[in-house]
């Protein structure tokens, strides 16, 4: 098993039978520039926020929607990490990656690694460790900001930014996050537990019918993308707590550990919010965090 940060497992077992290989894989290199563009390669063990910490510095706009979260840079294209409006889909050109099997390298493309919504094709692959992940940021001067998504600009507001830059964008996020996510540090948790979900118009309007106030976010092909942290906040579980275990008072999608418990008992947690959204809604929640048994 390949292990990034640890961020986004559960371990329901005391011990993992097996070998774990630890990416510690550092680096980040500007391989190519121009007057618009700058590409950099770096290393699948560099921690994500470092990252965005060296594109701050440098005035490399196109990841600072990603500022404060966790893990590392060889794990993002496996999740295809996103918040507020950005992907890395958006910003990757390319993945190297090592074959467990035979130790032999090869270079895959955008287009090749299938992203989707927190999927990859490196979900699929088995025994592959990816080395580097090489992305393409666009320089200040010329890097169009996103700020409409959640409450970005509503917070650039606040703190009186009139003209928004790569560096503020990235501290009103930080700030939001910070604003409804605990600290792991303070609080145990592996960040967002379930996926949006994605269903089909049937499905949306049968739903909406029932609950008017679903928010609905259409997608391509007809299909709609309704947040899984509503339907769980509706199901009554935002903020209860079960022995050592509870959803944050903050916001839904977030299972925490109040101290001691363990795989188990975040596992059985998870298990009863997924049975209680089934039964009230009728749709399946898919959890974003790596469950390991």
């Amino acid at each position: 098993m390949i292990l990034g940060g640890g961020s986004n497992l559960l371990f329901t077992e005391k011990f993992y039978d097996g070998i774990v290989l630890k990416n510690e894989i550092i680096g980040i290199e500007a391989i190519s520039r121009d007057d618009m563009y700058t590409s950099l390669k770096v290393g699948g063990g560099v921690t994500w926020s470092s990252l965005v910490d060296y594109c701050l510095a440098h005035n490399f706009g196109g990841i600072e929607n990603l500022s404060l979260i966790p893990g590392t840079v060889g794990a993002a294209p496996i999740q295809n990490i996103g918040a507020y409006g950005v992907e890395l889909s958006d910003v990757l050109e390319s993945v190297e990656i090592v074959d467990l099997a035979d130790g032999k390298t090869c270079t895959v493309t955008r287009a090749e690694c299938q992203f989707r919504y927190r999927d990859s094709i490196f979900k699929r692959l088995k025994d592959v460790l990816v080395s580097t992940v090489t992305i393409k940021l666009t320089n200040a001067p010329h890097h169009r900001l996103k700020t409409t998504y959640g409450s970005i600009q509503q917070v650039l507001n606040e703190q009186g930014t009139l003209i928004p830059t790569i560096s503020s964008v990235s501290e009103a996020v930080c700030l939001l996050r910070r604003r409804k996510l605990p600290d792991p540090r303070e609080l145990g948790n592996a960040g967002s537990f379930f996926q949006n979900l994605t269903v089909d118009a049937f499905t949306c309007k049968s739903i909406k019918s029932k609950y008017p106030a679903l928010p609905v976010f259409p997608k391509a092909n007809g299909l709609s993308s309704i947040p899984a942290a509503w339907l769980i906040e509706n199901c009554g579980w935002k903020g209860r707590r079960i022995g050592r275990v509870g959803v944050y008072h903050k916001h839904a999608l977030v299972i925490v550990n109040f101290g001691e418990a363990d795989g188990d008992e975040v596992k059985a947690l998870s298990d009863r919010i997924t049975q209680d959204v089934s039964c009230q809604f009728g749709v399946c929640l898919v959890p974003e965090v790596n469950i390991i048994r």
